[in-house]
């Protein structure tokens, strides 16, 4: 979604023959995709081919089940092509991936776009979450022959790098977001469980305090700095991150995982294995209403002593037990109950 919000704000387009190709992982949450890890081209339905290794993402393809994916019903309600990037080729694969969309699609931009700054990390500090997907990324588009401008949006809203460490690492700024600008995604945020984008988006929209997300219990503040848009030296980035230094030759994904291990002490795909074994081998229960609303209530409670101020629907789902499917019903309860508490996408606590 945040790269929908930049093609409208940045290039003015989103409908049309001009509207963005959106190159982007597979990768979703466990509670929209079960399987732990990215999905490949075999994992879908449906898909079309662009190239011999690039496949778009319309809007009538389909997960092979038991895997999950937000992208057919962003494809659905997004104004923009989305096409599958898939690192189990290792940064070998994706850097001919995107040589082969380059040469087919002979773009007048190329953005490389990451919310949050994790992006600008060394790839080995103890705070990170989720190097591995960041540093695919940065080492393939590190390595090929185009110009490739590295955008961070909402620098610190992913918690993974203090804000003033990210600052020395940006440069000029490129966008500062308002209401207006990320109104068109307001609707897919209604459903997509993306954290960082949706603090992104309340920011635009004004909204300030302290978020609390994630499983872990991250918090956030919510600032104005929240809604920039900065650029940062691509090739800089690349130098600075000993993991994508370290798997820019890869071949394969498991051997991008080795060196994650080697050189973070994990790998977040190992812990979404983890994760989605626990979850596994806990049945779901019922949706109870009236217990769900007290639980939240204790939540609320317990939060606001610890100066949070708005969590998200994902870590409601999380902190009550809930299985993904029942995320929706829970927003429902508690935008049908407590209207007044919904600062969207965030709840108010």
């Amino acid at each position: 979604m945040a790269a929908a919000v930049l093609d409208r704000t940045l290039y003015g387009r989103g409908t049309g023959d001009d509207r963005a190709v959106v190159l982007t992982y597979a990768w979703d949450r466990l509670l929209v995709d079960p399987v732990p890890g990215p999905r490949a081209a075999a994992d879908f339905t449906g898909l079309r081919a662009l190239t011999p290794s690039v496949y778009a993402v319309p809007e009538d393809a389909k997960p092979v089940a038991p895997a999950g994916s937000t992208l057919p019903r962003l494809a659905a309600e997004l104004p923009h092509s989305f096409a599958l990037l898939d690192p189990h080729h290792g940064v070998e694969g994706m850097v001919r991936q995107l040589e082969e969309l380059i040469e087919h699609l002979a773009p007048a931009s190329i953005d490389l776009l990451d919310v949050g700054g994790d992006i600008l990390a060394h790839g080995d500090e103890p705070t990170l979450r989720s190097p591995l997907g960041d540093a695919l990324s940065l080492a393939a588009c590190a390595q090929v022959n185009a110009d490739i401008r590295l955008l961070v949006a909402g620098p610190g809203l992913d918690g993974e790098i203090p804000v003033e460490v990210l600052h020395e690492r940006l440069e000029r700024v490129v966008h500062t977001l308002t209401a207006d600008d990320v109104a068109p995604v307001g609707p897919v945020m209604e459903w997509h469980p993306s954290e960082a984008t949706g603090m992104l988006t309340a920011v635009a929209r004004g909204v300030r305090g302290l978020c609390e997300v994630r499983d872990a219990g991250l918090t956030i503040p919510l600032t104005d700095g929240g809604a920039v848009i900065h650029e940062a030296d691509l090739d800089t980035a690349f130098r600075r991150n000993r993991l994508a230094g370290a798997i820019a030759d890869t071949t394969g994904l498991a051997e991008a995982e080795r060196h994650c291990r080697e050189i973070c002490g994990y790998s977040e795909i190992d812990y979404e294995r983890e994760k989605a074994a626990r979850f596994g081998a806990a049945p779901e229960g019922p949706f109870r209403p009236r217990a769900v609303l007290a639980g939240v209530a204790r939540f609320a409670e317990e939060a606001r002593a610890r100066g949070v101020s708005h969590t998200t629907f994902r870590r409601l789902t999380e902190v009550l037990g809930l299985s993904g499917d029942q995320r929706a019903d829970l927003r429902a309860l508690l935008i049908g109950t407590q209207p007044e508490r919904y600062d969207a996408p965030l709840w108010r606590l």
